[in-house]
């Protein structure tokens, strides 16, 4: 099993990095809802469906939701 809050806590640095996601405060995964909330230092959310995702397909899926 794969653990994807850990996933989120790697890939929110990697996002911050670029130019489109600079300002990414967060990546909270919910276990319960199988979702990925985004949130921007603007206190703006985006949230992402990872229901039934691998690691590599949840990173697909969070990229393709929030940018």
């Amino acid at each position: 099993m794969e653990d994807k809050q850990k996933i989120c806590a790697l890939l929110l640095p990697a996002l911050q990095a670029t130019r489109e996601l600079h300002d990414l405060a967060g990546l909270e995964y919910d276990a319960e809802c199988e979702l990925v909330i985004a949130t921007f230092n603007s206190d703006y959310k985006r949230v992402a469906n990872v229901a039934a995702d691998s690691g590599v397909a949840m990173i697909r899926d969070i990229l393709r939701q929030i940018t």
